[in-house]
């Protein structure tokens, strides 16, 4: 059996703070990038001339890659060492931004794009897990709601970001700007990280496991987006959804019969590890949900402009960035369990809150009611974490942190694709089948109420995942 190699050495504080802040920066920086690129998308229609359409593969060719690969990124960082394949990352990213930002064509940004999205899969994969590795348990929940922090600042200043560069400088300083912070980062990591944890013995990578998870993950990635766009009954949707379980199906047989598979499926008979997992994939679900249908209430009732409706939008991650690190330190103090189950309370009442929207809702009302639930995200995310994180043997964290951030991008996907369905298909019963950009206001705040009260109804199975992961085995 193989067994660990000697530990690292203890780090002094300073260092420990070193490393937060060295890998930190590269979660952020590829945290920003989503936001940004999604904002510029117009123009970038314009500045290719072409249609928008073929211009969100920009988008997709990077989510497809970064979500499709996590996995087995995270397998060669538990085989090889996090360190070396994080900073690998980081400088991957850094030049594949520079060349987005030299893009002659669409076309070659949507390559590039890939190119970048191959770098982020091991700094949001492995990030997580180097932080654990640095971090005794003790100090665990404090460093990974930092971490939580650094994540949620880079969502919510992504599309203010995106927006001042397009204004001062055009599309290209959207991913110019990745290059200084990049190399920083990839200093930092240099100087400060230490050697991570491996394994002795002879270590197998599963390359047919690996193919038959990107088969999987990219095949139901794109059968959702398809889904969105040409609808669930549409041809290309069932034919990708349907590849996408008999691979799955295949991929789970396949690692039952491995000695060494890319992933090893008794590690969810850990229920703290399981439900954990669980219940941040359904949070996750209700995050990308409601920021896909709170816009169209700001805007199509409300009025707002583009502008305010960033900034109402940006209310929400701000307030979980800021509580996060605190969450941490309380969940060190008191448990992961109770500090996150606390946290889904806030969320559920936030959402029963938000719920109540209306035509009459002010500024102020609505920042109270999201004050709420951005409370509650935070309390919730980091501690939910750091049970992940510390449920696993340490020469496991890397496949952890990458099923955490698998956890948080299938979430989304399901999430936009739900709540899509749920406020659309509300709207279309109310106002005589009208699509969601031209009915009645009255039948958007209709339609708004009952989704959120559905997304508490989600969270209400989130928060009893979350109890039962503290039954015994």
């Amino acid at each position: 059996m193989a067994k660990l190699q000697a530990q690292p050495l203890a780090l002094s504080s300073s260092q420990k703070n070193w490393v937060l802040v060295g890998v930190g920066l590269g979660v952020f920086m590829s945290t920003l990038d989503v936001g940004i690129i999604n904002v510029a998308l117009p123009t970038l229609v314009e500045a290719f001339d072409t249609t928008f359409p073929i211009t969100q593969w920009a988008v997709l060719s990077y989510q497809l890659v970064s979500s499709g690969l996590v996995l087995g990124a995270t397998r060669l960082g538990d085989m090889w060492g996090k360190k070396s394949l994080y900073q690998g990352g980081l400088v991957l990213f850094t030049f594949s931004s520079l060349l987005c930002s030299l893009a002659p064509g669409i076309e070659w940004l949507i390559g590039f794009r890939a190119l970048q999205g191959l770098g982020a899969v091991f700094i949001s994969g492995l990030g997580l897990a180097i932080i654990t590795e640095v971090f005794p348990s003790s100090e665990r929940g404090r460093a990974v709601g930092i971490i939580g922090s650094v994540v949620s600042l880079g969502i919510a200043f992504g599309p203010s970001a995106g927006g001042l560069l397009l204004s001062w400088s055009g599309w290209h300083s959207i991913f110019s700007i990745n290059v200084p912070l990049g190399i920083v980062a990839s200093f930092l990591v240099a100087r400060v990280v230490p050697p991570s944890v491996r394994v002795e013995g002879k270590q197998k990578f599963d390359p047919f496991g690996a193919i038959l998870a990107l088969l999987t993950l990219g095949s139901f990635g794109l059968g959702m987006t398809l889904g969105q766009s040409q609808g669930f009954t549409s041809v290309n949707a069932l034919i990708l959804l349907a590849l996408a379980a008999l691979s799955l199906t295949i991929f789970l047989v396949v690692e039952t019969m491995l000695e060494q598979p890319l992933l090893e499926l008794h590690l969810f008979r850990n229920l703290q590890l399981s439900m954990s997992l669980l219940s941040g994939w359904l949070a996750f679900s209700v995050i990308g949900g409601s920021l896909l249908i709170v816009p169209f209430f700001l805007e199509g009732v409300k009025q707002y402009s583009t502008v305010k409706v960033g900034l109402l939008l940006a209310v929400s991650p701000v307030l979980s960035g800021f509580i996060a690190p605190l969450a941490g330190t309380l969940a060190d103090r008191f448990g992961t369990q109770l500090i996150s189950s606390i946290g889904l309370g806030l969320m559920i009442g936030g959402c029963l809150g938000i719920s109540t929207f209306d035509a009459q809702i002010t500024e102020l009302g609505y920042v109270c009611r999201y004050f709420i639930y951005g409370i509650g995200l935070g309390l919730f995310q980091s501690p939910n974490n750091s049970a992940v994180m510390g449920s696993v043997p340490r020469e496991r964290l890397g496949i952890a942190s990458g099923l955490l951030s698998l956890s948080r991008t299938s979430g989304n996907t399901v999430g936009v694709s739900l709540f899509g369905a749920v406020f659309g298909g509300l709207i279309a019963t109310i106002a005589g089948g009208a699509d969601v950009s031209v009915a009645p206001a009255e039948a958007i705040v209709v339609g708004f109420q009952e989704t959120f009260r559905f997304a508490a109804l989600i969270l209400c199975v989130a928060a009893v995942a979350s109890v039962l992961r503290l039954q015994k085995r």
